[in-house]
């Protein structure tokens, strides 16, 4: 947000140096980013009187200029300059470079300029003693066809930019940067920030004075309004100026706006702007002979509905956007741009001013929906002056008269549908303010603090014995104060934060915070993955929508049908256009990243979340968003992905190089679950097909089927969309899962050492070579679980001795008790577990 030092002193006077000013306003809360200087530096230049003019004896395009220099008075000092501008002649003020003064003149017709000293010099023979300045020349206008001529009053030898300054178009401006925060939109103009100003320096604050119009009258009698959503438009005003010479703008109207970064367009727009920088309210002016039907209504578009705007795009506004139409259609995007089709331009006469209250959530939503900002847009978002459309509109009326020379139609068109708004009144207790601030203020000290930004005590009653209870009327220009806590906010900014006194002892909990058990094992498991050599990553969650889709592979088969990737609305580029809806693009780029600069064994981890867009049921986007935007529907949830390539070992003296194998990825899960200690957790082979971005592999699941995640070798074609030469394997895994299936959420168990002896044996079974290991494991222990405390694969067979498609697999069992084992009880056991491989796999047991 521009505020531009001049324009603010208009307001008010302090008597601040730009330092002290933008200190104040910062210690204020509103925080000044930077303080620029703007416009040319006029060091040197003077007011001068041209005495006479007469040819120069050797040139015919020049004259010879004695020009007055002095104070004014008849004795003041006259320098001879010469001069080829056409328009010079004897008697004008002049702005004047003597010699010596340094100017930044044009430098070629690109816009740049270039510092240049004024010298005495010999022009054909003859002495030229300065510079007599044209307004392109100082930079203080775009005429370069002959010299700047001030006016008839302007005293001699004055430095012209005082000159200027007095006349409300200094040249040069200290303009202040403020990051302004969402919450104030009534510092969103210089008279906002003034009123601040005024109230931190205990300065007055002065208006500009302003009629208001009643309503009624000539305008209501050539213009009607009507406004068909109320909710979105709760007042619409509007007032006429007829037979305007729409010129350019005076001097100082366009120092105004170059001075906050606009561009002077003609002098109706240019007001209409002026004002809104001035107040905060946005105003809009319509060619009045384009409004056909002599109405204005107000309504939102029940379908896509082109319109062209003001830039000369050609934009669709979807269903839900509100628009200011005319009888016939649509001529503004309320609240964002007009329309060309209404558009004030040199040739207009009659204008229609237009000022409005228009609901924030309205106008953002249309400006997201069609990728427009404007500055009408920033201030009708964060919300305006509910109770300010009047004064606006009757302001710059006024101006566009004053300025054109046009008329004010008697009258106006105040459209409130639900009537005036009530005001807000919250209750503040000094009390309190003094507990929560530490200070010693007086009640009468807080109200004067208050009533200074324009808060109103409406009453005051007793509410304990030695307290004093106020209600405060909160100003419509404040939609962010609404309760005890924003008003105690309020006293302590404007009393001065570096006032209030650090406490004596600051009261500390009884005990520290706990950390979150899922938390705390992130960093445990993030500390281990680290210390078996991996290196963690962090990625964009960002990617071009194609290679989003290209990773959108249902994960552990619970995918809907209709599942889509999430896609931003209104993305900075195409390459952060949606939400990755798994963690292995950013592993493989940061993959490709390494492999390019020489590392060739990569083993890397990343926590982060996954988004993807479903139609199962969940959280929905509805209400207001619907106007614009179907229903949907977002699915995010936190994942843990480990992915290795290259050499895992070295070669060697006595070693051979080994390649990170699909056992390697494996064996990195079964560590992290071993590490989590989560039980009962199964993993079931998959092929070809099954997984888009994974050749084959195994997906995990937990206690209960619940899925955990997925681990495989990465597809060769993933692999090579990312420049990766030779095998990627890779393990997704879904983070709050396994932090839910953990036993260190769960709760820790001591189990003291058994005191019985364990009984041992060994058994070997032939199955087909496609049933996995795994699953036999699993039936062992199920078929054992009373006495069986672990079963162990050991071997894996297949050739001579074995039949064809077949393999034969050995485990090691051990069964213990609390007690002594017997023989016999342990080889009932085991023929349990034999009797269900056989039903089970179709088992054979090896001798």
């Amino acid at each position: 947000m521009k505020i531009s030092r001049h324009w603010l002193d208009q307001y008010v006077a302090t008597g601040l140096s730009d330092e002290d000013l933008a200190e104040t306003l910062t210690m204020g809360g509103l925080e000044v980013d930077a303080a620029e200087q703007a416009g040319p530096s006029l060091e040197g230049v003077v007011v001068g009187r041209v005495e006479q003019v007469r040819p120069h004896p050797n040139a015919d395009r020049l004259v010879l200029c004695d020009v007055r220099l002095g104070n004014g008075s008849d004795t003041g000092e006259t320098a001879q300059i010469a001069c080829g501008a056409p328009n010079v002649a004897e008697g004008q003020r002049v702005p004047v470079a003597p010699a010596g003064t340094e100017l930044m003149l044009p430098d070629g017709d690109d816009g740049e300029r270039a510092p240049v000293t004024i010298e005495t010099t010999d022009l054909r023979g003859e002495r030229s003693e300065g510079m007599i300045c044209s307004a392109h020349e100082l930079g203080v206008g775009e005429d370069a066809s002959g010299i700047m001529v001030l006016a008839s009053d302007a005293p001699v030898g004055w430095p012209l930019a005082d000159h200027l300054a007095e006349r409300g178009a200094a040249p040069s401006d200290t303009v202040f940067n403020i990051d302004l925060t969402p919450n104030r939109p009534d510092a969103a103009s210089h008279i906002g920030v003034a009123r601040d100003l005024a109230a931190l320096t205990d300065a007055e604050l002065e208006w500009p004075e302003v009629v208001s119009p009643e309503e009624g009258g000539e305008t209501a009698e050539a213009v009607s309004v009507q406004i068909e959503d109320a909710e979105a438009c709760p007042r619409y005003a509007a007032m006429l100026v007829r037979s305007v010479e729409n010129t350019e703008s005076p001097a100082w109207l366009k120092a105004r706006l170059t001075a906050v970064g606009l561009q002077p367009r003609n002098a109706v727009v240019d007001v209409a702007n002026f004002v809104m920088h001035e107040c905060g309210q946005p105003l809009h002016t319509f060619d009045f002979s384009k409004i056909r039907g002599e109405k204005i209504t107000v309504r939102t578009a029940g379908e896509t509905t082109p319109l062209t705007t003001l830039d000369g795009t050609r934009r669709e506004a979807p269903p839900g956007t509100l628009l200011v139409c005319d009888a016939e259609r649509p001529v503004a995007l309320a609240g964002v741009m007009g329309g060309a089709n209404s558009e004030v331009t040199a040739a207009t006469t009659d204008v229609l001013i237009e000022s409005a209250y228009f609901a924030p959530r309205a106008i953002r939503r249309a400006a997201k929906a069609l990728d427009l900002s404007t500055d009408a847009s920033y201030r009708f978002e964060r919300g305006v002056n509910r109770n300010g459309q009047v004064w606006a509109a009757a302001r710059a009326a006024a101006l566009i008269a004053e300025i054109t020379a046009g008329e004010v139609v008697p009258g106006l068109v105040d459209e409130q549908p639900q009537g005036p708004p009530e005001l807000r009144t919250v209750t503040l207790r000094p009390a309190r303010v003094n507990d929560v601030l530490g200070t010693d203020l007086s009640p009468s000290e807080m109200g004067s603090l208050l009533t200074s930004v324009g808060m109103k005590v409406s009453g005051d009653r007793p509410d304990e014995p030695g307290e004093t209870t106020f209600s405060y009327v909160i100003p419509p220009f404040r939609p962010d104060i609404t309760r005890e806590e924003d008003l105690i906010e309020e006293v302590a900014r404007l009393h001065g934060y570096d006032r209030i006194p650090a406490p004596a002892h600051v009261p500390l909990p009884a005990r520290p915070p706990r950390e979150d058990p899922a938390r705390r094992l992130r960093r445990r498991l993030r500390h281990r993955l680290a210390g078996m050599g991996l290196r963690e990553i962090q990625t964009n969650s960002m990617l071009p929508i194609e290679q989003a889709r290209q990773f959108l592979a249902p994960e552990n088969g619970e995918g809907a049908p209709n599942d889509d990737v999430a896609q931003t609305l209104n993305p900075i580029s195409e390459a952060m256009a949606a939400l990755r809806p798994r963690l292995l693009p950013g592993a493989l780029a940061a993959m490709r990243f390494n492999r390019n600069r020489g590392q060739a064994g990569l083993r890397l981890f990343e926590f982060g979340h996954v988004f993807r867009r479903t139609d199962r049921p969940g959280p929905t986007i509805s209400g207001e968003a619907s106007r614009v935007m179907p229903l949907r529907c977002y699915a995010e949830r936190e994942a843990l992905l480990m992915a290795l390539a290259g050499p895992v070992r070295p070669g060697g003296w006595g070693t051979d190089a080994r390649e990170a194998d699909f056992y390697d990825a494996k064996g990195l899960v079964g560590h992290v679950l071993a590490f989590l200690r989560v039980e009962d957790a199964t993993m079931d082979p998959f092929g070809t097909g099954a997984d888009p971005n994974f050749a084959y592999g195994l997906r995990l699941a937990g206690p209960g089927g619940a899925p955990l995640g997925i681990v495989g070798k990465v597809s060769e074609g993933d692999a090579r969309s990312f420049d990766l030469e030779g095998e990627v394997f890779a393990a997704e895994l879904r983070w709050e899962a396994l932090a839910e299936a953990a036993a260190p959420v769960r709760g820790r168990r001591y189990e003291p050492p058994r005191r019985f002896p364990a009984v041992e044996r060994d058994l070997a079974v032939v199955v087909a070579q496609n049933v996995p290991a795994g699953a036999l494991r699993r039936t062992i222990e199920q078929a054992g679980a009373s006495l069986l405390a672990g079963a162990r694969l050991f071997d894996v067979y297949a050739g001579e001795g074995v039949g064809d498609g077949c393999k034969s697999l050995a485990f090691a069992l051990r069964f213990q008790a609390d007690r002594t084992l017997e023989d016999a009880e342990v080889d009932a056991v085991v023929e349990r577990i034999v009797s269900s491989l056989e039903e089970k796999h179709d088992a054979t047991l090896r001798g």
